[in-house]
């Protein structure tokens, strides 16, 4: 008889219940369709956890106590960005850490193990919101902000909460295989199409005001008119510095490039418009793009996605009345 691959959830005070939830029903539903999976819970300490919406979360053991696991789940919780990470939940992590045969972080887990040290040298993502916070933090990640979820040697880190629930199906499938994945994927009425390299749709721009005035000049005027001719040389000149100084400025300030920040505008652009209702040539105008091949192109390079898919996808959550 094959072993059950034992999933253990590490979880703590203020861990984002559906951080735990939507990830296990995974795996529980991939039992139901002939996996192999034991769920276990455990705690620094070995007591239960209040979560994020006032359940008590009960554990089986204490982290040290852990043994046999073969997937390490970290969940996220607010507090992991807004306080110091306790220290029992650090020290838990680098007790485990190289015993399991791969180690995940849902959304703001990745921050512990970040601060335990796992994530040196590695490439990792996070929540959208929180991933300019995790590059600052701990310079020596390779942090990919756009992405779903990423793998490194073993690390797996997703981004926010319905990330971790991709991530765990995609853990499945490379158990289990594409059809027992698919069987599970259609029961929990999820969409198997989801890669992990697959942009995090939902995030806008969030940067911070730049602090140098022709910085701060030439992302409002980007923001403001994402349609105007927006190449180094018209930028530059129109908040009045050299191109190779605006360069400087935006990789000092922003750590992207002009060129980069200016296409990532005129996609969240585009998004907004398509989500509203508007046809994809006048959006390819509207945004700046000059042609709907050229939107296409950026849109397939960005989300793996073409604008009329993305549109299909994800302009509405509310299904046609026909199907309802």
């Amino acid at each position: 008889m094959t072993k059950a691959r034992r999933v253990v959830f590490l979880v703590f005070d203020g861990v984002k219940m559906l951080d735990v939830a939507g990830p296990a029903e995974v795996f529980a539903e991939a039992n139901a369709a002939g996996a192999d999976y034991s769920l276990g819970y455990a705690s620094p300490s070995g007591n239960p956890v209040a979560s994020t919406i006032g359940t008590q979360l009960p554990v089986d053991s204490a982290a040290s106590e852990l043994t046999d696991v073969d997937t390490l789940v970290v969940a996220g919780g607010d507090g992991l960005v807004a306080a110091p990470i306790p220290e029992d939940l650090v020290g838990a992590v680098r007790g485990l850490w190289g015993r399991p045969r791969r180690l995940v972080s849902i959304c703001t887990g990745s921050f512990v193990l970040a601060a335990a040290g796992v994530l040196s040298g590695r490439r990792a993502t996070t929540h959208w919101r929180h991933a300019p916070l995790l590059a600052r933090a701990y310079p020596e990640i390779r942090v990919e902000p756009d992405a779903l979820f990423v793998e490194d040697h073993g690390v797996f880190t997703s981004a926010g909460v319905s990330a971790g629930i991709d991530l765990a199906l995609a853990l499945v499938e490379r158990d289990h295989g594409p059809d027992l994945a698919r069987e599970v994927a259609r029961n929990l009425v999820m969409f198997m199409q989801r890669p992990g390299g697959q942009s995090q749709f939902s995030a806008p721009l969030q940067l911070r005001p730049p602090r140098t005035p022709a910085l701060r000049a030439a992302v409002d005027l980007v923001a403001a008119q994402p349609a105007l001719d927006h190449r180094a040389d018209a930028l530059a000149a129109a908040v009045g510095v050299s191109p190779r100084h605006l360069a400087r400025l935006f990789a000092a300030e922003l750590n992207i490039s002009p060129s980069k920040f200016v296409e990532r505008t005129r996609l969240d652009h585009a998004k907004g418009l398509l989500d509203a209702g508007h046809s994809i040539t006048a959006t390819a105008r509207a945004a700046g793009f000059g042609s709907t091949e050229t939107m296409r192109r950026t849109f397939v390079a960005c989300f793996g996605l073409a604008p009329h898919q993305y549109r299909a996808r994800f302009s509405t959550t509310t299904p046609d009345e026909q199907h309802i």
